[in-house]
């Protein structure tokens, strides 16, 4: 959630964020209405304690014949002081749904608009050039023996798979890769839990306008996550951190599950919109003046991971209209998929502020010892999704697809052919 004290510092900031993404800027106004209702509240709820304890003094040094009005004043106030504070926790209430409505400001510099108003900010690598007609990552996957959509659909439903042979080697290869560079870069490794409780999912952000994607088990009331940013959140939720160090970073190896709600007649074919997948998320915890920088770390290392598997991409700032609830800024690496003749996403990294942090209750000690509240990031570092990329920008006249030097040790050869 949005820090109160800016809002009221830079209300106007606030609803020009509203208006960049899209969102209601009244929303702003209700906000800060409920914010002088809450702290009203809690002003009357506080003189009227103070009155009641003074008038518990007061009492005490009475006489016999005094006592009997005084205990009946007393009694009345006592009736006004949980009045008092029933309407303050009904004030915190409005208070905390209000602050929850507010998406996370828009950092300065991120265009506005929605998914088509993104800024290019650089294209990297050479678009491949075939002399035959390219197949799509299915056709490829199917006949090399790597993906095996129909049994999937056959035991779990649409948009379900099998990685078989190959290519299962070649998502554990993906996923080794980027865990080894990942410890490489001072990531701390991470395999978290996919099952998370409500205040967890609710304290990242997926609860809000994303709840339609995320699956409920209603008899546990836990919460399958889409990424491990979900778990890694909400990780040291409650805790003081020690930053004093700098930075600390983890990277989770998780299964993500997404409903894909609405979704549907987009990406059905093959393996680029599923409901189950697998993903090497960094996660980070740092002090709020070292944010941005941390940012283009993590872009960097994005990068780094893509260079590997020698795919051509764009960078792109995403638009404030198509960032999520937490993000105040986003970077997204698509890459090339030559059968569909554009770019589609294979990594995002999203600066969050202090938005999780504030729901999570993660902070850490300043200079002065005062506990202040903590910003996180967030970037993918390998996900199935980047199969699609890689079959399609390296397939041969022959239909084999070559393997990046750099899988070559975990995948167990150089160049994927047909079955015999």
């Amino acid at each position: 959630m949005i820090d109160l004290r800016f809002l009221r510092e830079h209300p106007d900031a606030v609803r020009a964020s509203q208006r960049a993404r899209g969102e209601d800027p009244a929303l702003v106004d209700a906000l800060l209405e409920a914010d002088a209702a809450r702290r009203a509240a809690v002003a009357t709820a506080d003189n009227l304690r103070a009155e009641h304890k003074a008038m518990g003094k007061t009492i005490g040094k009475a006489s016999k014949e005094e006592r009997p009005a005084l205990l009946a004043e007393a009694s009345e106030m006592s009736a006004k002081v949980k009045e008092a504070e029933a309407a303050q926790h009904a004030a915190d209430a409005d208070l905390d749904a209000a602050q929850r409505a507010i998406s996370n400001v828009v950092q300065e510099g991120a265009p506005s608009g929605g998914e088509a108003d993104y800024i290019l900010l650089e294209t990297v690598g050479t678009l491949p050039e075939f002399d035959f007609t390219p197949k799509d990552h299915l056709e490829l996957g199917e006949s090399l023996g790597l993906i095996d959509m129909e049994r999937g659909a056959k035991v779990s439903g649409a948009r379900f798979y099998f990685l078989t042979g190959y290519g299962a080697l070649l998502q554990l290869g993906l996923l080794q890769l980027a865990a080894q560079r990942a410890v490489a870069n001072g990531f701390t490794m991470m395999i978290p839990p996919v099952l998370v409780r409500p205040e967890i999912m609710a304290g990242t952000g997926f609860l809000g306008q994303h709840s339609a994607e995320v699956y409920h088990l209603a008899d546990d009331d836990l919460y399958l996550v889409g990424t491990s940013e979900v778990p890694l959140a909400g990780y040291h939720s409650d805790e003081i951190l020690d930053l004093s160090g700098g930075a600390k970073r983890y990277a989770g190896w998780s299964s993500c599950f997404r409903r894909e709600a609405g979704s549907y007649g987009k990406d059905t074919r093959g393996i680029i919109r599923v409901h189950q997948f697998d993903k090497v998320e960094m996660f980070v915890y740092c002090k709020p003046e070292d944010a941005d920088a941390e940012h283009q770390r993590l872009l960097a290392w994005e990068r780094d991971m893509l260079a590997a598997i020698e795919v051509p991409y764009r960078i792109i700032d995403v638009a404030a209209g198509d960032l999520g609830s937490s993000a105040a800024r986003k970077f997204d690496c698509e890459a090339w998929v030559p059968t569909q003749q554009t770019y589609r996403e294979l990594t995002s990294t999203s600066n969050c502020t202090t938005f999780q942090a504030r729901r999570l209750s993660v902070r850490y000690r300043d200079e002065n010892g005062k506990p202040q509240t903590a910003a996180t990031l967030n970037g993918t570092l390998a996900t199935t999704r980047w199969i699609v990329a890689l079959l399609e920008n390296h397939q041969q006249a022959d239909g084999s697809v070559r393997v990046p030097e750099a899988l070559v040790p975990f995948v167990g050869t150089d160049v994927l052919t047909v079955p015999k």
